[in-house]
């Protein structure tokens, strides 16, 4: 009899967060390394959103609050999806949770059983197919190609479904390829979805506003609104108001599953931070500047990263349509060796030769479920971004 239960021997520690940590042990050693490797914005929060928080603190806004989020913040969830997504929920239909990975385990847990399949198009974020491990259930992890934009297709997704099929999850623009779902690739996907009425959508949208090129964002139950019913849309503040620290997500839904959501949160953590929630509110109604001034800089800066990769000897770089991630191929460079010696037979061996002999932390593509790629956050100064892509297109030139 072991004493760790059987769940938590299912899951895996998190690759970008591994990564991550490695990077920053070598920069304490007193190397020089640029880490490419979190998904989180350079930025500093807002002005108006910071002050926020402190006058919270100061009008003494530090006690509990309602569990799954205080009405005012609900009401001001209801309004941003109305006003951006022309979706209309009640606060009712509204859950507030400590970032948007709460909400995607909320929601899980709290519809999975062991037997239920959830289909993942890969490459996928990396907490989604633990996540589901967790709940006692399936990944059906489905291969998006670059062949394909790392987009799912109408055919792969009806070749997916089952009868044991609960959750699709969406993510667009998604971690981590910025691959992203027009109005017609969406409607494409959800014209299957009518026909499979047991399957629900969960619809990861926390990179809704950093798209470029004219790109429009579009949700599944906006593009169809006969989904409405089965489907979960999730998104929060961090990406859009450079807030990851301050961890509020929120998603919308039938009332039924939000209720089942906050029983679940109940019992766990219970309300997320009252000052956070606060200054979630300043983001959600307060003046929207910062969000097109931090897309120009990244729409900026993936460009320096695009045509500074496809200008390394074996690597290929598409141009992602949002976030702030690109997802190279590295097939030129399989079979090779660095000049530090190391075999290239995997995008692992290829990113942990990268860290150790030029100190540029990336993620490897195995890690989101399709190989031979790496994932770049380019959410880092342009000099540090320029100097990183130098140091491998120079690693490139020395492999074998």
């Amino acid at each position: 009899m072991t004493f760790l239960s059987d769940s938590i021997a299912r899951v895996q520690p998190s690759p970008t967060i591994a990564m991550t940590q490695r990077a920053s042990e070598l920069k304490a050693e007193g190397r020089d390394i640029i880490s490419l490797s979190a998904g989180e914005p350079d930025f500093d929060t807002p002005d108006h959103i910071r002050q926020a928080g402190k006058d919270a603190i100061d009008a003494g806004h530090t006690r509990y609050t309602a569990v799954d989020g205080m009405p005012a913040l609900k009401a001001a969830v209801a309004r941003k999806f109305k006003r951006e997504n022309g979706l209309d929920y009640t606060p009712a239909q509204i859950t507030v949770g400590t970032g948007g990975k709460q909400i995607l385990y909320n929601a899980l847990m709290a519809t999975l059983n062991p037997g239920d399949e959830v289909i993942v198009p890969a490459p996928y974020w990396v907490s989604y197919p633990d996540m589901v491990r967790l709940a006692g259930a399936t990944p059906v992890m489905v291969p998006c190609p670059a062949e394909t934009g790392f987009k799912l297709t109408p055919e792969a997704l009806k070749g997916a479904i089952t009868p044991r099929t609960k959750w699709l999850i969406l993510n667009s623009p998604g971690n981590p390829s910025g691959a992203g779902y027009d109005r017609t690739a969406m409607k494409a996907l959800t014209d299957v979805l009518l026909d499979a009425p047991h399957v629900w959508v969960l619809a990861d949208d926390i990179y809704e506003h950093l798209v470029f090129d004219g790109f429009e964002f579009c949700t599944p139950a906006q593009v169809e609104p006969r989904l409405k019913d089965r489907t979960l849309t999730m998104n929060g503040v961090s990406k859009a108001y450079a807030m990851t620290g301050w961890r509020i997500g929120y998603g919308a839904g039938p009332e039924t599953l939000i209720r089942a959501m906050a029983k679940l949160q109940s019992q766990s953590t219970s309300n997320p931070s009252s000052i956070s929630q606060h200054a979630a509110l300043a983001a959600l109604d307060g003046p929207q500047d910062y969000i097109a001034e931090s897309r120009t800089a990244f729409q900026r800066r993936r460009d320096l990263v695009v045509s500074g990769l496809n200008q390394c000897e074996g690597i290929t770089c598409p141009t992602p349509q949002g976030a702030f991630y690109v997802y190279p191929s590295i097939t030129g460079l399989i079979g090779r060796t660095s000049d530090g010696g190391t075999q290239i037979t995997t995008d692992e061996d290829f990113a942990n030769a990268l860290l150790e002999e030029t100190g540029v932390a990336v993620v490897f593509g195995a890690a989101f479920g399709l190989s031979p790629h790496f994932r770049i956050s380019y959410a880092t100064s342009d000099e540090e971004l320029t100097d990183a892509v130098a140091r491998i297109r120079r690693f490139c030139a020395g492999c074998r």
